[in-house]
């Protein structure tokens, strides 16, 4: 999939890996339509950081929950 394009099918892909790689427990807090398309560069810095991550600790965790919730429009 070709992320560098900027369209809700691209971001709705990288908040669902996100949410896949974190295993969150209530994963529904977290939705695709709760972003818009003018944080979709922070949101894929982010992607590509944590999809970059072997492992996380407790703090890495809530760490990135802390931004994605910091970058949601509702």
């Amino acid at each position: 999939m070709d992320l560098t394009t900027q369209n809700h099918e691209n971001l709705s892909f990288m908040i669902e890996g996100l949410k896949k790689k974190l295993q969150l427990v209530n994963s529904g807090l977290i939705q695709p339509e709760d972003y818009e398309l003018s944080k979709y560069e922070d949101i894929k810095e982010l992607y590509d950081m944590v999809m970059k991550m072997p492992s996380f600790s407790i703090r890495d965790m809530e760490g990135i929950v802390e931004e994605l919730a910091s970058l949601k429009t509702k």
